[in-house]
């Protein structure tokens, strides 16, 4: 019987990091010499020392209870992801507001159309807030979302007070009773004490108006960028207080352990994956699927199949 759809491009999307994993891996299963390569191979996969220490602990304590290493390491990495397993819900405040922050290229407008395009489609009202005035080209993109989804999207000149625009978007989004609004950031390194300011300020312009806003922090993290993205994510958290992950481009890497790293240094909730350019493969995350598919490769079809 063929496996569902959604492990199926899992395990597609998750190919290039499965392959650092096990392709050619030795299968004389408890030995010694399969636990060494096993952790040079996480370490590989951009899972870190400290994370790659825990596992491998957990795999020691396991692999004399267990069938098979294999089966012992998909259970280690998938309760260090478990406690990351929380949906985003968009219930409670109305309009629920999300702030979308990342580094420049992570994929944080495509992101915020796609999340969009899912609420919509849960019959969920969305308003967009062009909150990244300082390129013209992700107001122009965000803008192409709202029209291809039917979300409205409240913009204003380029280089615009950021602040300024995500203020005035949550006011008209509670005016006309909007249900989810999803402001854009412009990209900026955790590292830039100033850029990371002007968040605060959007924060605070967010709170005038509804001291519990934004409801939402979802910082968008690309998976090629390995351990680096862990750095990003702690920085962003220490600045912001991010309430949210949701972690890009995973089909284009193979680091795709750094989820790993993330889940277990950070254990901030993981919200979507992205497999894929698709519509479609922006994922809500589920770290057992995501363990599985790391390590098992789709099954072959049967004969006649």
């Amino acid at each position: 019987m063929p496996e569902s759809g959604v492990l199926s491009r899992l395990r597609q999307g998750l190919l290039k990091t499965r392959n650092v994993l096990t392709a050619g891996l030795a299968t004389q299963a408890g030995t010694a010499e399969l636990l060494a390569e096993l952790e040079d191979r996480l370490l590989l996969a951009d899972v870190g020392i400290e994370t790659t220490t825990r596992i491998m602990d957990a795999l020691h304590a396991r692999r004399h209870r267990q069938g098979s290493v294999q089966e012992a390491l998909q259970e280690s990495i998938a309760e260090i992801m478990a406690p990351c397993n929380k949906p985003l819900l968009t219930h409670g405040a109305r309009p629920f507001a999300i702030l979308v922050v990342g580094i420049n290229g992570a994929g944080k407008t495509t992101t915020i159309g796609k999340i969009a395009r899912r609420l919509i489609a849960e019959d969920r009202t969305v308003m967009l807030a062009a909150g990244d005035t300082f390129r013209a080209a992700a107001v122009e993109q965000l803008q192409s979302w709202g029209e291809k989804i039917g979300a409205p999207v409240v913009a204003q000149r380029s280089g615009a007070d950021s602040a300024a625009v995500v203020f005035d978007a949550y006011r008209s989004a509670m005016s006309r009773n909007i249900d989810v609004l999803i402001a854009d950031t412009a990209g900026r390194l955790h590292t830039q004490q100033n850029l990371m300011d002007e968040l605060l300020k959007i924060k605070r312009a967010m709170q005038k108006i509804e001291s519990s806003a934004p409801h939402e922090i979802l910082l968008v993290l690309e998976a090629g960028t390995g351990q680096n993205a862990l750095k990003q994510a702690m920085g962003f958290h220490q600045a912001l207080e991010v309430t949210g992950l949701c972690i890009t481009k995973l089909d284009g890497t193979a680091k795709g352990g750094t989820v790993i790293a993330i889940a277990d240094r950070l254990g901030i909730p993981i919200r979507f994956i992205g497999i894929g350019e698709g519509v479609d493969d922006l994922r809500v995350f589920d770290a057992y699927h995501y363990a599985e598919a790391l390590l098992q490769a789709p099954a072959s079809p049967g004969p006649g199949t």
